[in-house]
């Protein structure tokens, strides 16, 4: 009897501890997700390995139809390849002082019914997680498009020797923010339907 009142007791006082971290847990999610910006101005400082592997197991924790995963993760932190990615994406502005990009690639063969279109939103919803993952780091983070530019998409391939039959959906850029670029408030009340359009 005082063995299962201890044991009682030390769930009771586990679930507490558990239900105490709740409400700051939810918290932080949503101070990460309203902290999230596009960050083109950092400082040059290199990324740890230990923190691009959180990012993309972050990006790996992204939904997708039937659980199919068609992804896979360029991660690249050498100087001469980021530069050389960069004379062929001008619009990846800050790319030259960040300390890492990450190159999410969609995988149509591997999507459910092999479709292109959700391979590439199967993509798009890791691309977020790597962004969130960036910004709980307090680093920044920047997508830059290469999907749907035939261009762009070529010249990342090419750099990266990735196959024809990949998509390069962007790049990511991952880097130490100066604190110049600030969260922007997008909510629109006016764009949210209750019950009906």
């Amino acid at each position: 009897m005082i063995r299962i009142l201890a044991w009682l007791l030390i769930s009771l006082s586990f679930a507490a501890q558990v239900q105490a971290k709740g409400p700051e847990l939810t918290k932080d999610t949503f101070a990460v997700i309203h902290s999230r910006k596009s960050v083109r101005s950092f400082t040059g400082a290199p990324i740890s390995r230990e923190n691009l592997e959180k990012i993309v197991r972050a990006g790996m924790a992204a939904p997708t139809a039937v659980n199919k995963q068609p992804w896979s993760f360029v991660v690249v932190t050498e100087k001469k390849t980021i530069n050389t990615l960069a004379a062929g994406l001008p619009t990846a502005r800050g790319i030259e002082k960040a300390g890492a990009v990450i190159i999410v690639c969609a995988e149509p063969e591997k999507a459910h019914m092999q479709s292109k279109d959700l391979a590439v939103v199967d993509a798009s919803l890791a691309s977020e997680n790597i962004l969130l993952a960036t910004e709980a780091l307090g680093l920044g983070g920047h997508w830059t498009a290469s999907f749907p530019y035939e261009d762009k998409m070529k010249h990342v391939r090419a750099v990266l020797g990735i196959p024809a039959n990949i998509i390069p959906l962007n790049v990511i850029l991952v880097g130490v923010p100066t604190g110049e670029d600030k969260p922007k408030d997008k909510y629109q009340k006016d764009k949210i339907h209750w019950g009906k359009w």
